[in-house]
């Protein structure tokens, strides 16, 4: 990514933070990176961990996975302003966003993060310590929607104030519905990659994926149950706040 000149200045806040470059060559948003640069850097407020546990995962093979700053900051603003007390994350790679948000909860807060990876969260883990929200953070290792059914069998219906869906794309709509399910009117959940890096404006694009978030974007835009707005945020951050 372009733009970096401010960046390294800000590199001694942790000692962990070695090659802060490495992270801004992953294109994040549709903005032009000067603009994502100042949005990301100058103006997003993000802890020693926060930043230490983002330069380690911009070093790996998928790091393009991991949501960027500014959204993290963003999602942590939703989560305060809420007052939220229970959280839902699904997908949760190494940790970055369920860090960000479990950081931001109401006093006596928790967040159940589901995940399916060993490696990526014993990344997670180390960080969230570090951080001292381990004990918000109940982490779930195992296919999301077994997780989210057991916690419908339950009782957990209409008990979560937020939701953040981050995994697999194909997958997004069977997680919508069941977040509806365990969100409280007047909750929120949030799916990202509603944009697919613009591939959902192109009529040639037939991907699985492309077409999933496209046909999950349209769904959420008519569904009477919500009221929804697509935030042009890292690769689109679809919300829809259960009426």
């Amino acid at each position: 990514m372009k733009g970096q000149s401010r960046y390294p200045s800000q590199a001694p806040r942790h000692p962990n933070f070695n090659e802060p470059r490495a992270f801004f060559r992953m294109k994040r948003t549709l903005l032009p990176d000067a603009v994502e640069d100042y949005v990301s850097v100058e103006m997003t407020r993000e802890t020693p961990v926060l930043q230490a546990l983002r330069t380690e995962t911009a070093a790996l093979p998928d790091a393009e996975m991991q949501i960027g700053a500014d959204q993290g900051a963003f999602m942590a603003l939703l989560v305060r302003l809420m007052g939220a007390q229970r959280c839902l994350e699904i997908g949760t790679f190494t940790g970055y966003s369920a860090l960000a948000v479990a950081a931001a909860l109401a006093k006596g807060g928790t967040l159940i993060a589901c995940d399916v990876s060993e490696e990526w969260t014993q990344i997670a883990r180390t960080y969230w310590t570090q951080a001292g929200v381990a004990d918000r953070i109940t982490l779930k290792l195992g296919p999301a929607r077994d997780t989210l059914d057991q916690l419908i069998r339950e009782g957990a219906r209409d008990t979560f104030d937020f939701a953040f869906i981050d995994a697999d794309k194909t997958g997004y709509d069977a997680y919508y519905e069941r977040c509806l399910v365990l969100v409280r009117p007047g909750g929120l959940i949030a799916m990202d990659n509603a944009l697919q890096d613009g591939k959902v404006v192109d009529p040639a694009d037939h991907a699985a994926n492309t077409e999933a978030i496209r046909a999950l974007n349209a769904k959420v835009r008519d569904d009477p149950r919500v009221d929804s707005c697509l935030v042009t945020i890292g690769d689109g951050l679809l919300l829809a706040r259960k009426r």
